[in-house]
């Protein structure tokens, strides 16, 4: 039989579902993140693990294929082994907004980018940042341009490298708030040199960028070992969780959309044209010759913690009938 592994790591907690190949679910695994709030990729990386552990050992000897989404906007930098070079950013990190003069003078007007939560605001913080130098020189030998290798990943990009062993891989979903060109699939000549212009500490080495789900490689041989999957199952290019959501709602259709409530609140719709729209936090994802309009908002779920206890939430949430209407309404309408 063959079997298809998916893992979705959201802002809260991850998860793994296997699926086989009329799409029945053959095992689902769930992990909280300890500290959601801290940015630590070693965190990530253990959950990975304990995850892949937990999937029963006949099923992951028949695994064909994985793909892992991660929270979008949560980034990181790494050294040429993939080492992370500190913590990473998480999505709703806002210092970018330290630099969006910048992101003004080199992005075209009503971009994504335009936002001190975009990947690229992140970016060209740390690009400012002189701890980050003296980070940096102290493990990588200096290029001959004087300054050293850098990777700069998304978190789902870091964990397929995990997987995979190939550094410095993305995809087009992931890498939009970055400043890549999703209708022409590449990186605008405004993006990199405006980057260039603007380095003072390094100069990154952004990440090759395939479309979702295109296969990248087989998982690495010490992966293959560990946990007994087949050597030629595959590792293909990620998403971001929202997106994930929309596609696990099986909405197919233009005008179809998707309301996402987790940690955050996210709405997706299917769309034949591409709607941006920056001042109200709107823009659109490549999906095939299709685009997934939408927009996020940080007022989720993780607001009831501001209210309530852990033990709290788990114990309301235990008296919630997922098969029966609410009859409130809620904002916004």
């Amino acid at each position: 039989m063959n079997l298809y592994l998916g893992i979705d790591f959201g802002t809260s907690g991850a998860r793994a579902i296997v699926l086989d190949q009329a799409q029945q679910v053959q095992a689902e695994i769930q992990k909280s993140l300890t500290s959601p709030s801290v940015a630590e990729p070693s965190q990530w990386k253990t959950v990975l693990l304990e995850l892949l552990a937990e999937i029963p050992l006949g099923l992951r000897q028949q695994l064909r294929a994985i793909a892992l989404n991660g929270t979008s906007g949560t980034v990181l930098l790494c050294n040429s082994q993939g080492e992370p070079l500190g913590a990473s950013l998480l999505y709703n990190d806002a210092r970018g907004a330290a630099v969006l003069g910048q992101i003004q003078a080199m992005a075209p007007a009503n971009h994504p980018v335009l936002s001190a939560m975009s990947s690229l605001a992140k970016l060209l913080w740390w690009q400012g940042q002189g701890a980050v130098e003296v980070s940096l020189s102290s493990m990588e030998l200096l290029t001959s341009a004087g300054l050293p290798p850098v990777y700069f990943l998304h978190q789902a990009d870091w964990l397929g490298f995990l997987c995979h062993g190939q550094l410095g891989i993305s995809d087009y979903h992931n890498a939009l708030k970055l400043g890549y060109d999703v209708e022409n699939l590449f990186y605008p000549p405004w993006l990199t040199q405006g980057i260039a212009n603007t380095a003072q500490t390094f100069i990154p080495r952004l990440p090759r960028v395939l479309a979702p789900g295109t296969a990248i490689g087989s998982v690495t041989p010490a992966m293959a070992q560990r946990f007994q999957f087949p050597p030629d199952c595959q590792v293909c290019a990620g998403t971001t969780d929202s997106i994930a959501a929309f596609l696990a709602s099986g909405a197919r259709e233009p005008g179809a959309a998707v309301t996402s409530l987790g940690s955050t609140l996210v709405i997706k719709l299917l769309s034949q044209q591409r709607v941006e729209s920056a001042p109200h936090g709107i823009y659109s994802h490549r999906l095939g010759n299709l685009w997934l309009a939408g927009g996020a908002s940080n007022t989720g779920g993780a607001v009831l913690r501001q209210f309530f206890t852990d033990g709290e939430l788990k114990t309301l949430s235990a008296q919630i009938d997922p098969n029966q209407p609410s009859p409130l309404d809620y904002y916004p309408w």
